[in-house]
């Protein structure tokens, strides 16, 4: 099954479009999901761990805009968006 991880903030530099596609297995997790990203990211730009962090330390959120939880299960080609921490000073 294809998924689509919109992204935002800082994870808009993970690709030239404002979205990554997936393959996923059905049922699979948010963390699958991050999992999925870390593996996409170590592939494309070998192991940037900047990039990692931003993932592990995201939250996604659902097509219903709704924040999600690692074990929230995709079950449908929806589109879900990965939520980086915004710092500040």
């Amino acid at each position: 099954m294809k998924i689509q991880i919109e992204l935002f903030g800082a994870s808009r530099d993970f690709s030239d479009q404002n979205f990554i596609e997936l393959d996923i297995e059905h049922n699979s997790t948010i963390k699958d999901i991050r999992n999925k990203i870390v593996e996409f990211l170590d592939k494309k730009f070998k192991g940037n761990e900047n990039f990692k962090n931003i993932v592990n330390s995201s939250a996604f959120c659902s097509e219903n805009n709704n924040i999600v939880s690692d074990n929230y299960k995709i079950t449908s080609n929806e589109k879900i968006a990965i939520i980086p921490p915004i710092g500040g000073g």
